[in-house]
Protein backbone atom coordinates (compact mmCIF):
# COMPACT_ATOMS: atom_id res chain seq x y z
CA UNK A 1 0.00 0.00 0.00
CA UNK A 2 1.07 3.44 -1.00
CA UNK A 3 1.48 5.96 1.51
CA UNK A 4 2.01 9.49 0.84
CA UNK A 5 3.19 11.77 3.74
CA UNK A 6 4.10 15.44 2.84
CA UNK A 7 6.60 17.02 5.03
CA UNK A 8 6.48 21.16 4.51
CA UNK A 9 9.36 22.62 5.74
CA UNK A 10 11.71 25.72 5.01
CA UNK A 11 13.38 26.04 1.68
CA UNK A 12 16.91 25.53 3.62
CA UNK A 13 16.00 22.14 5.62
CA UNK A 14 13.95 21.48 1.97
CA UNK A 15 17.29 21.47 0.07
CA UNK A 16 18.36 18.54 2.31
CA UNK A 17 16.56 15.90 0.32
CA UNK A 18 16.64 12.66 1.74
CA UNK A 19 19.26 14.02 4.85
CA UNK A 20 16.81 15.73 6.27
CA UNK A 21 16.50 14.45 9.81
CA UNK A 22 12.72 14.94 9.85
CA UNK A 23 12.93 13.03 6.39
CA UNK A 24 15.21 10.67 7.91
CA UNK A 25 12.70 10.02 10.99
CA UNK A 26 9.79 9.04 9.16
CA UNK A 27 11.75 6.37 6.99
CA UNK A 28 13.06 4.70 9.67
CA UNK A 29 9.40 4.80 11.42
CA UNK A 30 8.66 2.62 8.08
CA UNK A 31 7.61 5.36 5.99
CA UNK A 32 9.34 4.05 2.29
CA UNK A 33 11.55 6.97 1.12
CA UNK A 34 9.47 7.44 -2.52
CA UNK A 35 6.42 8.16 -0.20
CA UNK A 36 7.39 11.41 1.83
CA UNK A 37 7.40 14.40 -0.52
CA UNK A 38 9.71 17.30 1.31
CA UNK A 39 7.13 20.93 0.30
CA UNK A 40 7.86 24.05 1.10
CA UNK A 41 6.23 27.35 -0.03
CA UNK A 42 8.60 28.42 -2.81
CA UNK A 43 6.91 29.49 -6.12
CA UNK A 44 8.29 25.75 -7.21
CA UNK A 45 6.65 24.07 -4.93
CA UNK A 46 3.03 24.16 -4.51
CA UNK A 47 0.63 21.98 -2.36
CA UNK A 48 0.72 18.34 -3.22
CA UNK A 49 -1.82 17.75 -6.55
CA UNK A 50 -2.59 14.25 -5.65
CA UNK A 51 -3.67 12.83 -2.25
CA UNK A 52 -1.72 12.64 0.58
CA UNK A 53 -2.58 10.35 3.96
CA UNK A 54 -0.77 12.51 6.27
CA UNK A 55 0.98 16.09 7.26
CA UNK A 56 4.17 16.72 9.04
CA UNK A 57 4.85 20.61 9.84
CA UNK A 58 8.78 21.16 10.65
CA UNK A 59 10.54 23.72 12.50
CA UNK A 60 11.59 27.09 10.97
CA UNK A 61 10.63 30.65 11.40
CA UNK A 62 8.92 31.94 13.85
CA UNK A 63 4.48 32.49 12.60
CA UNK A 64 3.10 36.09 11.77
CA UNK A 65 1.54 37.83 15.06
CA UNK A 66 -0.97 39.10 12.40
CA UNK A 67 -2.48 35.70 12.23
CA UNK A 68 -3.28 35.77 15.87
CA UNK A 69 -4.22 39.70 16.16
CA UNK A 70 -0.83 41.21 17.07
CA UNK A 71 2.28 43.35 16.05
CA UNK A 72 5.52 42.22 15.54
CA UNK A 73 7.11 43.37 19.29
CA UNK A 74 10.79 42.31 19.09
CA UNK A 75 13.76 42.44 16.46
CA UNK A 76 14.20 39.03 17.17
CA UNK A 77 10.64 37.97 15.43
CA UNK A 78 11.82 36.19 12.15
CA UNK A 79 8.71 35.70 10.35
CA UNK A 80 7.72 34.28 6.56
CA UNK A 81 4.71 34.81 5.73
CA UNK A 82 4.46 32.98 2.43
CA UNK A 83 5.52 30.00 4.65
CA UNK A 84 2.41 30.78 6.95
CA UNK A 85 0.03 31.14 4.13
CA UNK A 86 1.73 27.96 2.52
CA UNK A 87 0.98 26.27 5.33
CA UNK A 88 -2.41 27.16 6.34
CA UNK A 89 -3.09 25.91 3.39
CA UNK A 90 -2.39 22.11 3.44
CA UNK A 91 -3.66 22.56 7.73
CA UNK A 92 -6.97 23.02 5.83
CA UNK A 93 -6.35 20.21 3.97
CA UNK A 94 -5.68 18.05 6.04
CA UNK A 95 -8.34 19.05 8.74
CA UNK A 96 -11.02 18.75 5.97
CA UNK A 97 -10.10 15.45 4.94
CA UNK A 98 -9.11 14.39 8.74
CA UNK A 99 -5.78 13.34 7.92
CA UNK A 100 -2.86 12.88 10.62
CA UNK A 101 -0.72 15.58 11.33
CA UNK A 102 2.12 15.94 13.44
CA UNK A 103 3.58 19.03 14.34
CA UNK A 104 6.75 19.88 15.29
CA UNK A 105 8.34 23.40 17.26
CA UNK A 106 7.01 26.01 14.54
CA UNK A 107 4.49 23.53 13.58
CA UNK A 108 2.90 22.98 16.87
CA UNK A 109 2.88 27.22 16.92
CA UNK A 110 1.30 27.36 13.81
CA UNK A 111 -1.32 24.76 14.68
CA UNK A 112 -2.52 26.50 17.69
CA UNK A 113 -2.73 29.76 15.92
CA UNK A 114 -4.75 28.30 13.53
CA UNK A 115 -7.20 27.25 15.85
CA UNK A 116 -7.49 30.30 17.61
CA UNK A 117 -4.86 30.50 20.10
CA UNK A 118 -1.74 33.03 20.45
CA UNK A 119 2.21 32.95 21.66
CA UNK A 120 4.37 34.43 23.37
CA UNK A 121 6.47 36.36 21.10
CA UNK A 122 9.96 36.54 22.60
CA UNK A 123 10.09 34.07 25.84
CA UNK A 124 12.57 35.96 27.46
CA UNK A 125 11.59 39.54 26.86
CA UNK A 126 7.61 38.02 27.82
CA UNK A 127 8.02 35.53 30.56
CA UNK A 128 11.48 35.41 31.99
CA UNK A 129 10.93 31.51 31.97
CA UNK A 130 13.13 29.79 34.54
CA UNK A 131 15.76 28.17 31.84
CA UNK A 132 17.12 29.44 28.32
CA UNK A 133 14.28 27.35 25.77
CA UNK A 134 16.62 28.38 22.89
CA UNK A 135 20.10 25.61 24.04
CA UNK A 136 23.51 26.53 23.11
CA UNK A 137 24.34 22.58 23.34
CA UNK A 138 24.01 20.33 20.61
CA UNK A 139 20.82 20.14 19.35
CA UNK A 140 20.43 16.55 20.22
CA UNK A 141 21.64 17.51 23.68
CA UNK A 142 18.49 16.67 25.86
CA UNK A 143 18.06 19.60 28.66
CA UNK A 144 14.90 19.52 30.34
CA UNK A 145 11.94 17.00 31.30
CA UNK A 146 8.97 18.01 29.89
CA UNK A 147 5.69 15.91 31.73
CA UNK A 148 2.52 14.63 30.83
CA UNK A 149 -0.67 16.61 31.67
CA UNK A 150 -2.98 14.17 30.68
CA UNK A 151 -2.50 10.11 30.98
CA UNK A 152 -5.11 9.62 28.14
CA UNK A 153 -3.36 11.14 25.21
CA UNK A 154 -1.94 10.44 22.29
CA UNK A 155 1.31 11.56 23.72
CA UNK A 156 0.87 8.74 26.81
CA UNK A 157 1.24 6.21 23.74
CA UNK A 158 4.86 7.22 23.32
CA UNK A 159 5.72 7.91 27.03
CA UNK A 160 4.59 7.45 30.26
CA UNK A 161 4.62 10.66 33.36
CA UNK A 162 7.96 12.47 31.55
CA UNK A 163 10.84 12.31 29.60
CA UNK A 164 13.95 14.50 28.76
CA UNK A 165 14.04 16.67 25.89
CA UNK A 166 16.14 19.21 23.45
CA UNK A 167 15.08 22.72 23.67
CA UNK A 168 15.12 24.87 20.08
CA UNK A 169 12.73 28.01 20.46
CA UNK A 170 12.57 31.00 21.82
CA UNK A 171 8.64 31.46 21.61
CA UNK A 172 5.79 29.52 22.92
CA UNK A 173 2.21 28.32 23.11
CA UNK A 174 0.61 31.14 25.24
CA UNK A 175 -3.21 31.03 25.11
CA UNK A 176 -4.29 27.27 23.84
CA UNK A 177 -6.49 27.54 20.77
CA UNK A 178 -9.91 25.47 20.89
CA UNK A 179 -10.40 22.49 19.96
CA UNK A 180 -6.68 21.91 21.56
CA UNK A 181 -5.52 20.63 24.62
CA UNK A 182 -2.61 20.39 26.64
CA UNK A 183 -0.72 17.06 27.44
CA UNK A 184 2.80 17.86 28.21
CA UNK A 185 4.28 21.10 29.68
CA UNK A 186 7.72 21.80 30.57
CA UNK A 187 8.99 22.33 34.62
CA UNK A 188 8.10 25.36 34.20
CA UNK A 189 4.83 25.71 33.25
CA UNK A 190 5.27 26.26 29.47
CA UNK A 191 3.19 24.61 27.16
CA UNK A 192 4.66 21.45 25.21
CA UNK A 193 2.52 19.25 23.53
CA UNK A 194 -0.94 19.85 22.14
CA UNK A 195 -3.54 17.47 20.67
CA UNK A 196 -6.99 17.33 19.40
CA UNK A 197 -9.59 17.57 22.31
CA UNK A 198 -12.44 15.62 20.33
CA UNK A 199 -12.01 12.49 18.45
CA UNK A 200 -9.86 13.41 15.61
CA UNK A 201 -7.91 10.57 14.56
CA UNK A 202 -4.11 12.05 15.01
CA UNK A 203 -3.23 15.44 16.18
CA UNK A 204 0.01 15.93 17.70
CA UNK A 205 2.32 18.84 18.33
CA UNK A 206 5.01 18.78 20.31
CA UNK A 207 7.64 21.54 21.00
CA UNK A 208 10.77 19.68 20.81
CA UNK A 209 12.30 18.30 18.31
CA UNK A 210 12.18 14.68 18.30
CA UNK A 211 13.39 14.09 15.00
CA UNK A 212 17.10 15.11 16.40
CA UNK A 213 16.85 12.90 19.52
CA UNK A 214 15.59 9.84 17.72
CA UNK A 215 18.25 7.58 20.00
CA UNK A 216 15.40 7.70 22.60
CA UNK A 217 13.17 5.60 22.10
CA UNK A 218 10.17 7.75 23.11
CA UNK A 219 10.57 10.11 20.53
CA UNK A 220 11.40 7.50 17.71
CA UNK A 221 7.38 5.88 18.89
CA UNK A 222 5.98 9.75 18.40
CA UNK A 223 7.08 9.13 14.92
CA UNK A 224 6.40 5.18 14.47
CA UNK A 225 2.86 6.17 15.87
CA UNK A 226 2.30 8.95 13.19
CA UNK A 227 3.40 6.39 9.96
CA UNK A 228 1.02 4.06 11.66
CA UNK A 229 -1.78 6.48 11.70
CA UNK A 230 -0.94 7.47 7.75
CA UNK A 231 -1.04 3.78 6.82
CA UNK A 232 -4.50 3.84 8.53
CA UNK A 233 -5.44 6.88 6.37
CA UNK A 234 -4.58 5.74 3.04
CA UNK A 235 -6.18 2.32 3.96
CA UNK A 236 -9.32 4.16 4.32
CA UNK A 237 -8.80 6.14 1.00
CA UNK A 238 -7.53 3.11 -1.44
CA UNK A 239 -10.97 1.47 0.22
CA UNK A 240 -13.04 4.74 -0.55
CA UNK A 241 -11.63 4.57 -3.96
CA UNK A 242 -12.09 1.06 -4.98
CA UNK A 243 -15.80 1.14 -3.90
CA UNK A 244 -16.74 3.64 -5.99
CA UNK A 245 -14.48 2.17 -8.97
CA UNK A 246 -17.41 -0.49 -7.60
CA UNK A 247 -20.27 1.93 -8.35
Amino acid sequence: MNVKIALSVSEKERSKGSESLYFKALVAAGAEAEDVELVAAAASSRVPAGPFDGIVFAGGEDVDPALYGEQKKYESVNVNRARDDFEQGLLDRALRHRLPILGICRGAQLINVKFGGTLYQDLTQDVSPEFEHRQTESRSDTVHTVTLTDPESRLAEDFRSSCRVNSLHHQAIKRVGRGLKVTAHSEDGLVEAVEAADDYPFLLAVQWHPEEITIQSEQRRIFEHFVSACRQAAARRTGSFARAQET
